[in-house]
């Protein structure tokens, strides 16, 4: 009886790699999370750019090595609190493709070199700080039932707004001269940019404009940077 020899297929592995090549696939390098600002950076911000110190050494940075290799990088600049207050994680640069609208500041820079170049691609808006007078004052002047005014914290449970904690909201009570109402209402409101949002924490109702006064101004203030 004679058997008939099975011709050998070949079989190609869809998975394997050609001889000679280490993968399939270049090995893509990871890119690292946020930072706190470089210190050439946050330098040019202030120093070239004019920015309030305090407000710099808060932000954040993302960076990737700069095309062409080097010791240069590719920065951007953004504020932890609003991706927080925004529900955002911020993994590495390249999220900030998806989200724009959070970059402050974006360019680059060579730390050996000493050279920086930042584009600002927001307009950063002047932060007034109110003296407790002042605060009164603008309290006052509220006549119209359900009339509000607003001021930026940076102590309260709200988050975001310029000073990261969000705003005190002062409302004229409507219904105030019922029985067991208030005049004012005092809420800390969050804020998306410089916007603010539906969520609100009750803080305190009160019939005297100077209290009210004196806890908005304990939470209003700059705060100090790092003297870096």
């Amino acid at each position: 009886m004679f058997w008939r020899k099975k011709k050998q297929e070949a079989v190609t592995d869809a998975g394997a790699t050609p001889a000679g090549v280490k993968g399939a696939a270049e090995k893509v390098e990871k890119l690292p999370g946020p930072k706190m600002l470089p210190e050439i950076v946050g330098n040019h911000l202030i120093k070239e750019m004019g920015k309030d110190s305090s407000w710099t050494w808060r932000l954040s940075a993302v960076m990737r090595p700069r095309a062409g290799g080097g010791k240069a990088f590719d920065v951007r600049i953004f504020a932890t609190y609003e991706a927080t207050a925004k529900n955002i994680k911020i993994k590495d640069y390249t999220t900030l493709d998806e989200h724009p609208e959070l970059i402050f500041f974006e360019g680059w820079f060579d730390k050996e070199a000493k050279k920086v170049e930042l584009e600002e691609k927001r307009v950063i808006p002047k932060v007034t700080i109110y003296t407790e007078k002042e605060i009164l004052q603008q309290i006052s002047e509220m006549t119209e039932p359900g009339s509000k005014i607003h001021v930026y914290l940076c102590a309260s449970p709200a988050s975001g707004g310029p000073l990261e904690r969000g705003a005190g909201v002062v409302e004229l009570n409507p219904k105030h001269t019922e029985k067991g109402q208030k005049k004012y209402i005092l809420s800390c409101v969050s804020m998306e940019g410089m916007e603010l949002t539906g969520k609100s924490f009750r803080m305190l109702d009160s019939n005297s404009p100077k209290d009210v006064a004196r806890w908005i101004k304990e939470r209003h203030f700059k705060v100090e940077g790092s003297g870096r």
